[in-house]
């Protein structure tokens, strides 16, 4: 890919907090909306997203994701892309690890996965999906979206196995970034809430 026809950076933009997050509950496709804590985590990201100007906007229909892109100004510019939904939990949504491990002692998501829903390499398809089209974008990009889905995409946009998202960790309201360090495509910048904590 030519250098002058890629995007500069992607910027992923994890949404604001949720009761189920602040619960540690498996959070997929169940709709649920921001908390008042996430309204206020969302409302920091306008100044944090404020330097860049954005050729793309791209954000999960997911209600607690276009709410997050609204309230930090981007709403109007965004497309929803249906392939940035979260991993869907099967009969596992909304339950916390450890009352999965009530049931199974030594179940992990990333080894054992879910019943009755996406197995990773699902997800890593529609992460692959959302990877091609930004690669197709002049500029930078942004990516409102979920906590498992950004920690999979962000694994093969540096073309690793999707098992490599288990090592990163994506708080509510960060902001993380993917660029190139010369032809190779890199994680630049991760988990980032320095906005999350206000002025000193």
């Amino acid at each position: 890919m030519a250098e002058d026809s890629r995007p500069r950076q992607i910027v992923l933009v994890r949404h604001g907090a949720t009761d189920w997050s602040e619960a540690g509950r498996h959070t997929g496709w169940t709709d649920i909306p921001l908390n008042n804590d996430g309204l206020r985590q969302a409302a920091t990201l306008a100044r944090r997203l404020a330097p860049y100007t954005f050729e793309l906007v791209l954000c999960s229909p997911l209600q607690r994701a276009v709410s997050t892109c609204r309230i930090a100004g981007y709403r109007d510019a965004a497309e929803l892309d249906a392939d940035l939904r979260e991993w869907s939990y099967g009969d596992y949504e909304g339950m916390t690890t450890a009352q999965i491990r009530e049931r199974d002692p030594h179940w992990n998501l990333w080894d054992e996965g879910v019943l009755n829903g996406e197995t990773l390499a699902e997800v890593a398809v529609r992460a692959d999906a959302v990877i091609a089209r930004v690669r197709a974008v002049e500029g930078d990009v942004a990516v409102f979206a979920h906590g498992h889905l950004l920690r999979v995409l962000a694994v093969r946009w540096i073309a690793q196995h999707a098992q490599l998202a288990r090592h990163l960790t994506l708080s509510t309201a960060s902001v993380s970034t993917l660029a190139w360090e010369h032809d190779w495509p890199s994680i630049t910048l991760w988990n980032d809430v320095s906005h999350l904590r206000g002025p000193d």
